[in-house]
């Protein structure tokens, strides 16, 4: 059945929710949706009734794939005078399948599990202020089946200590018993357990480990809303994301900058993002879609479980413990309405010249053709954040010159070449190929590599009595796993670098076995060669990459 509510148009709808004019309500928790200027209740039509009513009629199309909003490297309209649907300039629509209709289950679950979700996707295609008001019916049995086997067997426990193994000992009973408090609403999500993980930068990154359930269920539940959610997310956001990975933006951004007329880099970062994501804020945006009191039950109970550290449990008012199955999705969802739909806005109203953005999680990177854009960017980007609990890191938010034309620019003032960026692993630099045409050059980030050899070295000293095959074997995957994400072209040499250094901490723990070794440089190389893989370029040029997607 479905009920429809008298409907703005969606175009107005959209200048209301996006547009910076609209941004002047700070306190929206005691009003109604309908008072909500920021971000206002669509107005709505509620799709409702189970699997077989959530579309108007006719035979659901099994195999049609949702395709995500827009373009991935948007830009500024040709012409403004020309038809304001018609998107000339943009790059590409994202390649089709970003919305797969079943649950990555990995090599335990066989071919997958179909889920049914299709005419919820095409629901939400069809009708984009439409508002769902039945979900949880399509987290059954075999969608927690599925989510079970995708979670590493190797994960930490929670604060329950159930692992799992012992979980899977009794799965079948144990999974009719969720699944049953799932639906009678006596499910109860427990505690995170905080645990801490290095940065690079030496710093302490605080995580929640959730309990086993909890795991089970905020990964079936994400799978059910991505089927909403992936149409609407638009094509610039990457960041955990099915379909869609760190290569696909990396891929993005430099194709942007090669085709676009960028001579500006904005290189941001949030500030503790996860920790001071307003709870508030995060519910009405999902109750622009989501009008199922049940699924809304259940994040709002993710939201307030808590921590717990030494034995003592603190309340999260605000934030979302990062490492849990749904803090990714959640923070995608709320990225979407504070950032995302406002930097689309902003590029067709205000930018003079081209402008592409590519966000991976809270990392993101603008660029700009003209300095006066990239800077009123910048100030209309952090009021627009204050307004939502966020802040720009100062230390790692920088906006620097680059581009193809950078360094030509920057000598004709007497400057010296172009500052660098990071992103995703990389370090961006305005290079030179060799006909002498501007090359984006990414090389692995050097504090990265030396934290990476450091843990080697770390887990070479515990492995060093161990017979050599088995270090041989151990050594090959971790260099397996680099060259699988770093080697770039442009790369070849620090990925060498990475190599050589490995052998030389392998030569360095296999002398340390014994004080009257026999092992010098000439039998090395020999060790290397035989168990270590050769440093070679994997990946193809991002324009290659990027235009097969397409």
């Amino acid at each position: 059945m479905l009920v429809v509510r008298k409907a703005i148009p969606s175009a107005a709808l959209s200048r209301a929710a996006e547009g910076p004019a609209r941004s002047e309500n700070h306190g929206m928790y005691g009003n109604s949706m309908r008072e909500n200027r920021e971000i206002p209740c669509s107005p709505v039509r509620l799709i409702t009734g189970g699997p077989l009513r959530e579309r108007l009629g006719g035979k659901p199309e099994m195999h049609e794939h949702g395709k995500s909003d827009g373009c991935v490297l948007p830009a500024k309209l040709a012409n403004k005078a020309a038809q304001a649907a018609a998107e000339s300039v943009e790059e590409r629509r994202p390649a089709e399948g970003n919305t797969d209709s079943t649950t990555r289950p990995g090599p335990r679950a066989g071919s997958g599990v179909t889920n049914g979700l299709d005419r919820v996707r095409q629901a939400a295609q069809r009708d984009k202020d439409a508002r769902f008001t039945a979900l949880l019916h399509h987290v059954d049995v075999p969608r927690l089946r599925a989510a079970y086997l995708a979670l590493s067997p190797k994960a930490a426990a929670g604060v329950d200590g159930v692992t799992w193994a012992a979980y899977g000992e009794n799965l079948e009973a144990n999974l009719q018993d969720l699944h049953r408090r799932l639906h009678a609403g006596s499910y109860r999500a427990r505690p995170s357990r905080r645990a801490y993980i290095s940065k690079a930068d030496g710093r302490q990154r605080p995580l929640g480990i959730a309990a086993l359930e909890d795991k089970i269920v905020q990964r079936a539940v994400v799978e059910v809303l991505n089927a909403i959610y992936e149409v609407d997310f638009l094509g610039f956001s990457y960041g955990f994301r099915p379909g869609r990975k760190p290569h696909d933006a990396l891929d993005a951004l430099a194709v942007g900058i090669y085709k676009k007329k960028v001579n500006w880099i904005l290189d941001a970062d949030l500030r503790d993002f996860f920790t001071k994501l307003d709870q508030a804020w995060l519910m009405k945006f999902f109750e622009h879609r989501i009008a199922d009191k049940r699924i809304l039950r259940l994040i709002r109970k993710w939201l307030r479980a808590g921590v717990t550290e030494d034995g003592v449990w603190t309340e999260t008012p605000e934030g979302t413990p990062q490492g849990g199955s749904a803090s990714p999705f959640l923070a995608n969802v709320y990225l979407h309405y504070v950032l995302d739909r406002w930097a689309r806005q902003w590029r067709r109203r205000q930018a003079r010249g081209d402008m592409i953005i590519v966000r991976w999680a809270d990392d993101f990177v603008v660029g700009f053709e003209h300095q006066g854009d990239a800077e009123q960017f910048l100030r209309d980007l952090r009021e627009r954040f204050a307004k939502f609990s966020l802040e720009l890191n100062a230390d790692k938010t920088r906006l620097i010159e680059f581009g193809r034309f950078a360094a030509r620019n920057r000598a004709e003032r007497g400057l010296g070449k172009p500052e660098t960026f990071e992103f995703l692993g990389f370090t961006h630099i305005c290079g030179r190929g060799r006909s002498g045409q501007f090359w984006l050059r990414r090389i692995t980030i050097k504090k990265r590599m030396r934290a990476k050899l450091a843990e080697v070295k770390d887990q070479l000293k515990r492995r060093r009595h161990l017979p050599v095959p088995e270090q041989g074997q151990w050594l090959a995957s971790v260099l397996r796993g680099h060259f699988a994400y770093y080697a770039v072209p442009g790369n070849i040499r620090a990925i060498s670098m990475f190599r050589s250094q490995v052998t030389r901490r392998w030569l360095q723990a296999l002398r340390r076995r014994s004080q009257r070794h026999r092992l010098n440089w000439e039998r090395m190389d020999r060790l290397a060669a035989r168990w270590l893989p050769p440093a070679r370029i994997l990946h193809p040029y991002p324009e290659a990459r990027f235009a097969v997607r397409t």
